[in-house]
């Protein structure tokens, strides 16, 4: 058996081989963080479209009706 330096550096303990990773994968642009990064513009696509219509009806109640004022 093959001694280890240290008790949290076991050599040859488990865990078998790792995948190979592609480049992107590396630099941590893999597709999972494709996916992360598209959901997180779609949240924020829908907040932005929930705030317009929030100031749309802002907007709509804070104008007085212009055809009731004239007499």
């Amino acid at each position: 058996m093959t001694d280890s330096k240290n008790i949290n550096n076991p050599v040859g303990q488990g865990g078998g081989q790792r995948k190979k990773l592609s480049r992107a994968e590396r630099q941590n642009n893999g597709p999972h963080r494709n996916l992360d990064r598209k959901g997180a513009a779609d949240k924020k696509a829908e907040l932005v479209r929930k705030m317009r219509e929030k100031a749309r009806g802002a907007e709509a109640a804070a104008q007085p009706n212009d055809d009731t004022a004239q007499g």
